[in-house]
């Protein structure tokens, strides 16, 4: 149990913002705002206010808007992403109270720029997100400094159409060798790809079938840092649930998969999934599962998972019910590896309610 399933009671949002018009030019649109607030930016990758665990990311910090009369759009920001507290086991398990923290030690800037309609009908879209960190009066941290570089194009799905989407990411920057202070500092060179292709049928069902595949870089020894880092993104999206179910996340994991979508009315929707996963480097930590094998005699194939959501709005646009259930069918890299508990297969089920207000 740590800060990220439990957070007693927090202003995460509290800001004031102003629409400024088209100071910017004829028919634009522009607005500021400061403050606490989430952030769900581009293809929430790389920056997201995660919708499915308990607790959610805030930053604190600077965001403007524009939109342009031929619909380009930009999102720049600069914050101090906050700091979930208590951290500590013992207060977290006691649910004492202390207001979460940002401070210069965590900074992360940027921001996406977007286009409509570039190709085949499609979105275009670049980004770009620094981050900087260093350790703090009570927290040490992998001193982590880098740069995500993204580009990404998007048709949104439509009924009786064909839809796509496309997003690689180039990381580079520093990061120490592990959390000691005089740990060594490594070059980062990582890499990320998603893409996805789908068909929505017509009819009431709005039913959409789609194959799509994930790749995300691990590290090998010598040469540049190859772990790619996810940042602040959310992963319920495209691979399975955050909070307790921590097994799959955009580290060292290659992974295709097929999906089925349905929202047969307003009120109800739901999907089903299955993907098979595979390490991309043997020797390094499987996902963000924490399993390795150094050796990397293990393999690199680290199962099965089907994952399934269904969703009611019980009172439409105040109240709404969740089921989550995933099954993870464990390879023989989860089986076999040193340090892979002898558990069986994961299974998982989450409930949830949501209120609106």
């Amino acid at each position: 149990l740590t800060a990220g399933e439990v957070n007693v009671l927090e202003p995460v949002q509290a800001y004031v913002a102003a629409d400024l018009g088209s100071v910017l030019g004829r028919g634009s649109k522009t607005s500021l705002q400061t403050g606490r607030f989430t952030l769900n930016l581009g293809s929430r990758r790389l920056v997201a206010a995660d919708d499915y665990r308990n607790t959610t990311n805030g930053y604190t910090g600077l965001r403007a808007d524009f939109r342009g009369s031929d619909g380009t759009q930009a999102v720049l920001i600069y914050t101090l992403p906050q700091v979930r507290l208590p951290d500590d086991p013992a207060s977290i398990l006691d649910n004492r109270h202390k207001f979460d923290r940002e401070g210069f030690d965590l900074q992360l800037w940027g921001g996406v720029v977007s286009r409509p309609r570039v190709i085949a009908g499609a979105m275009a879209e670049l980004g770009y997100f620094g981050l900087a960190e260093r350790d703090g009066p009570t927290r040490q941290t992998r001193n982590r400094h880098l740069h995500s570089v993204s580009a990404r194009l998007i048709r949104e799905p439509a009924s009786d159409k064909a839809d796509f989407e496309i997003e690689g990411i180039y990381q580079l920057g520093t990061v120490r060798s592990s959390l000691a202070p005089a740990a060594p500092e490594l070059d980062v060179s990582a890499w990320f790809l998603h893409v996805d292709a789908g068909y929505t049928f017509p009819g009431p069902l709005k039913a959409r079938l789609s194959v799509e595949y994930d790749h995300a870089s691990g590290d090998r020894a010598g040469g540049s840092y190859g772990r790619f880092d996810t940042l602040f993104g959310m992963r319920r999206a495209d691979l399975a649930p955050s909070g307790i179910y921590n097994a799959i996340g955009r580290a060292n994991i290659r992974t295709p998969g097929v999906r089925l979508e349905m929202a047969p009315t307003p009120r109800l929707d739901g999907f089903f999934a299955y993907r098979a996963m595979w390490l991309v480097e043997r020797t390094d930590t499987f996902s963000t599962t924490g399993v390795r094998d150094a050796s990397g005699r293990s393999g690199s194939f680290a199962g099965h998972q089907l994952d399934g959501r269904l969703r009611w709005w019980a009172m439409p646009r105040r109240l709404r019910a969740e089921l989550n259930a995933v099954w993870l069918g464990k390879g023989r890299f989860l089986e076999t590896a040193p340090n892979a508990p002898r558990t069986g297969d994961t299974r998982y089920v989450s409930v949830a309610l949501t209120t609106v207000f």
